[in-house]
């Protein structure tokens, strides 16, 4: 006994406490005064420790040194226990550790995590908090006015007489630094959330936490704002938290604008001056006639399409040369002798530059020729 009021005269005189404050602390570490100490100084100072009233019927209850089955004091944490409960789930899970029944450190774990769930369902509770209104499958809330707009392009005035002429009204032109309503759809996915037919942003970013706080205030996020230049923003929210993203298929869109039309080794067709189907063929017999064919010598046909659109076959010498398929084509369509064009073969696609080879050299034997006009 007479250690333990040692312990209790030397608590008091490092903290300068009163010795019931002392007998409690030390009690509380089993009169270990080391211990009592570290207990003090790490929650001692919070002066929330009360002494319970005493129980009626007037019976003393004797001290003891060791632990009772009624606790003695209590303190305004233990009066709080079943608020911290409830809070519990915010502020995370809570340990203790060392000390006894009476006294010991508090360890309180991280945060629990809200699901997906949780985060959309309070994204639509601050909406709906802050005067936010469901809309009908329809797509337009009440009161919504319609999303038609007026024709703001120019047109013709029709006359109110026959003889009068119709004027042209130019339109009036929106500045483009002007103010302009924006319509948003935001779709809360399982996993994040997307703006209109943009890509998945998910709900743990650090970078999208401005603007689900935005969200779950009921305002207009900044980057809405901006978008809108001032103007108004109506914010659609769609509920798709049961369901994985989707990107929506980019709907195909014609190109509406304009370009320069590019060659190709397609001969280009010709409106030939009107000749009647007589001279055409007198043209080519006579094309055929100047052509001096050896009998005796080997002979290939060749087949040239015209760029006109017609098609020639005649038969040469293998003697023949390049020059020689130029000037058929000439005499057989007199009108080409005004023009400027190549001749070229096909499969593949080679102008005969060197008009002075041999039909065999240039390797034309049985080909088919095409005349492309420069």
């Amino acid at each position: 006994m007479a250690s333990q009021e040692e312990s209790v005269r030397e608590f008091v005189a490092v903290t300068g406490v009163e010795e019931e404050r002392a007998r409690f602390f030390l009690e509380s570490a089993g009169w270990n005064l080391q211990l009592a100490l570290g207990s003090f100084f790490e929650d001692g100072n919070d002066d929330d420790i009360i002494t319970l009233p005493q129980p009626e019927g007037g019976s003393s209850v004797s001290r003891s040194t060791g632990p009772s089955s009624q606790p003695r004091v209590t303190s305004f944490r233990d009066l709080m226990h079943e608020a911290e409960d409830e809070s519990d789930e915010e502020e995370g899970q809570r340990f203790f550790a060392g000390g006894s029944e009476r006294s010991g450190q508090q360890i309180v774990g991280p945060p629990k995590k809200k699901s997906s769930n949780e985060v959309v369902e309070d994204l639509f509770k601050g909406a709906r908090e802050h005067g936010a209104v469901p809309l009908d499958r329809s797509g337009k809330g009440p009161g919504e006015p319609s999303k038609a707009k007026a024709f703001v392009g120019g047109g013709y005035r029709l006359g109110a007489a026959p003889e009068e002429e119709s004027t042209y009204v130019a339109g009036e032109r929106q500045a483009s630094n002007s103010q302009q309503d924006v319509h948003v759809v935001l779709k809360l996915w399982k996993t994040g959330f997307s703006l209109d037919n943009g890509e998945l942003r998910t709900y743990n970013d650090p970078g999208n936490a401005n603007f689900l706080e935005a969200i779950r205030r009921g305002e207009i996020p900044l980057e809405l704002r901006q978008r809108a230049r001032g103007g108004q923003v109506n914010l659609d929210m769609e509920d798709h938290r049961d369901e994985d993203f989707t990107k929506p298929k980019v709907a195909f869109k014609a190109f509406e604008g304009e370009g320069q039309k590019l060659g190709s080794a397609t001969p280009e067709l010709i409106s030939a001056p009107p000749t009647s189907q007589q001279d055409q063929a007198a043209n080519e017999a006579q094309a055929r006639s100047s052509v001096s064919l050896d009998s005796s010598q080997p002979t290939t046909n060749i087949q040239i399409r015209l760029a006109d659109g017609g098609k020639l076959v005649q038969k040469f010498n293998h003697t023949h040369r390049v020059s020689d398929l130029r000037q058929f084509v000439v005499l057989a369509r007199p009108a080409m002798a005004a023009r400027e064009f190549v001749l070229m073969t096909t499969f593949p696609n080679k102008e005969l530059t060197d008009e002075s080879q041999t039909l065999q050299e240039a390797n034309l034997l049985n080909a088919v020729i095409v005349q492309r006009l420069n």
